[in-house]
């Protein structure tokens, strides 16, 4: 399949990789519908996440079609149109029990921040992508809602409500003001 795959500080390149398959039991197999490109992914192709290691697919955000679903996926099944999640999430740690998904700790070995994909593990700038934790990292999407509507659930508008809501106790009623249109790093 194609990818985008990181060679570096400064270097990608649209190139084949090995298809994804099942690795554990909760995984899915899902084919890019809808990708986009995040602040992060520019942080990345600068170099200043130095955890993400040279031949990375990048990406972190998605939509697409599942394809293959592990034995112990329940909730999912080949054909679904789903939402990827900008994290994983296994639902049974201490974090995930707390509703702190984004510092999910795993099971089955998969240990690591809730943000692996383009990270830790091959990311959604590609044809095809693996998921760990298919039933907490996966959504249905209702039809009628646009592959460019539900990208945009993906990571951009869970973060922007989690540091502007969240974070700056924003309730019904106060007043506002949103500067800028996007990320604002380039790569080199």
């Amino acid at each position: 399949m194609k990818a985008l795959v990181y060679g570096g500080p400064g270097q990608k390149s649209w190139t084949d990789v090995p298809d994804p398959h099942i690795v554990n039991p909760t995984d899915a197999v899902v084919r890019i519908d809808t990708t986009t490109i995040c602040g992060t992914d520019l942080h990345i192709l600068k170099g200043d996440v130095p955890a993400v290691q040279e031949g990375r697919v990048l990406g972190h955000e998605g939509v697409g079609t599942v394809t293959e679903v592990g034995s112990s996926v329940t909730g999912l099944r080949t054909g679904d149109r789903v939402l990827i999640s900008c994290i994983k999430s296994c639902g049974h740690c201490g974090n995930c029990k707390k509703g702190l998904y984004s510092h999910c700790s795993g099971e089955e070995g998969q240990a690591g921040t809730g943000w692996i994909f383009g990270h830790l593990i091959d990311g959604t700038q590609a044809e095809y992508v693996r998921v760990p934790y298919a039933d907490n990292s996966l959504y249905k999407l209702p039809h009628g809602v646009t592959d460019d509507q539900a990208v945009m659930l993906s990571d951009i508008l869970p973060t922007a409500f989690e540091i502007g809501v969240q974070a700056g106790r924003i309730k019904p009623g106060d007043v506002v003001a949103v500067v800028g249109a996007g990320p604002s790093a380039s790569p080199r």
